[in-house]
């Protein structure tokens, strides 16, 4: 088997993890509160990933540790919150074109805050993106004025990710991507464990066939998107490079559709235009110079 196959498999696979994340977030719903789920799902990845932490976090400098718990917070915990608020009110395949942002936010927050130097075909990539997001808030029939404040966590979740990459790009590149993401997982199944606690999730009826059928999507999302996808992602970047794997956020949307079509969503004309326009500030937003390394 060619190291090519395999590498479009992973990608693939990939893909259908983070985009199908939206779909049991929302089937999760049906058990268990927003905080529930997004708590749950954390604290899941970061038992998962505490063996590999423990030995990991020594590797770790010391003077670090508190951009480290900024990673964990903007990069993984804050962001479920989010996501799974948004989707309590707002169709998964929605969120899951908000998300596509991502990339984008990067690009404007590097510029903004970091003086990072952007090639003006990234800025004209950041305008496209824009425009496409002022396109699916004008014309998407699911927001109104009740819900979409619940867009805007979405976005916000976006945001969160922005700050993230650029913090862990100027400040954490001397530390191991995976040394990085199970030590800071790791940290935050603290703090999601304490709202678990606190919101009364280990006095819910376990009996009750719903409540269990949304513990089981909740903890499928925690082991699938948030450990499995992180430890597969950056296998797939020391296969295939950096760039190779960015894609993937392309393909996300697109499983996310697909899942909402099937659960009975209604796929707009506009949605599809919108998101068409998102995919391609991405990729102007995320397109390398020709030569151009991994990190």
């Amino acid at each position: 088997m060619s190291n090519r196959f395999i590498n479009w498999g992973i990608f693939v696979l990939l893909c259908f993890i983070w985009g199908s994340s939206f779909i049991l977030m929302k089937e999760s719903l049906n058990g268990l509160s927003v905080l529930h789920i997004a708590s749950l799902r954390i604290f899941v990845a970061g038992l998962v990933f505490l063996p590999f932490a423990i030995f990991h976090i020594a590797k770790i400098p010391r003077k670090k540790m508190g951009l480290v718990v900024l990673a964990g917070l903007f990069g993984n915990l804050l962001p479920a919150y989010c996501f799974v608020a948004a989707i309590n009110k707002l169709d998964s395949s929605l969120a899951s074109i908000l998300n596509s942002l991502t990339p984008i936010c990067v690009a404007g927050i590097a510029i903004s805050f970091f003086k990072d130097n952007i090639k003006a075909r990234k800025i004209i990539g950041i305008i496209a993106g824009f425009a496409g997001l002022c396109l699916l808030t004008l014309y998407q029939k699911t927001l109104s004025l009740d819900n979409s404040g619940y867009a805007l966590l979405a976005v916000a979740a976006t945001l969160m990710y922005g700050i993230n990459v650029n913090v862990v790009g100027h400040y954490l590149k001397d530390i191991q991507p995976i040394h990085l993401s199970t030590v800071s997982l790791s940290l935050m199944a603290i703090p999601s464990a304490i709202v678990l606690w606190q919101q009364g999730f280990f006095q819910l009826d376990f009996n009750d066939s719903t409540v269990q059928w949304a513990i089981i999507n909740s903890s499928l999302l925690g082991l699938t998107a948030s450990a499995f996808a992180t430890v597969i992602f950056y296998m797939l970047v020391q296969r295939a490079g950096g760039l190779f794997a960015s894609l993937v956020t392309y393909g996300i949307p697109f499983v996310a559709l697909f899942w909402g079509f099937l659960d009975g969503e209604k796929i707009t004309v506009i949605e599809i235009v919108a998101l068409c326009i998102i995919l391609l500030g991405v990729y102007l937003a995320n397109r390398p110079d020709k030569k151009i390394n991994d990190y």
